[in-house]
């Protein structure tokens, strides 16, 4: 069952407009997380806000948003101030411009979301939108608010629905000229045939297994046996010393060569 939505408004493009709903396309809910636990008692640990001048526990209704605007000077925000200056994007998704969907480049997606429509009335308009958008093969630029804060997002159509995708600033990614620019442009020509066939043997379909966690794995099993708690871990006495790595100095042909063979044998074998 998917999750319920967290936001809920409307998609609008010129006349037309949908009610629509998005939820977080992504979660961690599955990681291991740990609770910080005084050594000692074996109880959990609290944390809490403390005036840093008398050093007692605020509570929760006392707290608020200050703008400091000196030192130990701040401008004093409450919730009811925020909230008076909600933008229109604060429920409304109103598609300003179209880009080629190519055009962006990865380093600028933030964050994925699922939309969808949210009332039967606006399925026409949703798939309308969505369906052009495919066929013009470009994804739609607008602004949104999410927590407080207008973001510029893109929305892409996928499948029966719509990725919306949060977008880091301009100025929050570094160029990549300054990176690269260094980097000899010429590559070894008879290396390529090469490196190419080594790329068609391992290319395969897309799967989300490709991006499993080994450490989480790992700490699930360690947990495991903890709670278990059958015995100690054994430890390896008389382990032989490692010996040390090879040289990395390798001539690139002969790696390239092993590689495609080793490959090659290892799928014969599978």
């Amino acid at each position: 069952m998917a999750p319920r939505p967290y936001w809920k408004g409307y998609l609008k493009l010129s006349l037309v407009t949908c009610p629509v709903a998005m939820s977080p396309a992504t979660s961690e809910s599955e990681k291991v997380r740990f609770h910080t636990l005084n050594r000692t008692t074996g109880n959990r640990v609290v944390s809490q806000y403390v005036d840093s001048v008398t050093g007692k526990p605020v509570k929760d209704e006392n707290e608020a948003k200050g703008y400091a605007r000196g030192e130990n000077d701040y401008v004093l925000l409450t919730d009811e101030d925020l909230d008076s200056v909600a933008l229109d994007t604060v429920r409304t998704i109103d598609i300003e411009k179209f880009v080629p969907a190519e055009s962006i480049g990865w380093t600028y997606l933030e964050k994925a979301h699922y939309l969808t429509p949210d009332d039967p009335v606006g399925y026409e308009a949703f798939s309308v939108i969505r369906d052009a958008m495919k066929a013009s093969k470009v994804v739609g630029v607008s602004r949104l608010v999410i927590g407080r804060r207008e973001r510029a997002v893109i929305l892409e159509p996928r499948d029966d629905g719509i990725v919306l995708w949060t977008l880091r600033f301009g100025d929050e990614v570094r160029p990549e000229e300054s990176y690269f620019e260094d980097i000899d442009s010429d590559s070894e020509k008879d290396a390529l045939p090469l490196v190419e066939k080594l790329i068609k043997q391992r290319t395969k379909h897309w799967s989300p297994t490709m991006v499993t966690d080994p450490i989480q794995e790992a700490l699930l099993a360690l947990i495991e046996e903890k709670k278990r708690a059958l015995r100690p871990r054994k430890t390896t006495k008389g382990k032989k010393p490692e010996t040390a790595p090879a040289s990395n100095v390798v001539n690139i042909m002969d790696a390239l060569r092993k590689s495609v063979e080793n490959d090659l044998k290892s799928r014969k074998a599978g």
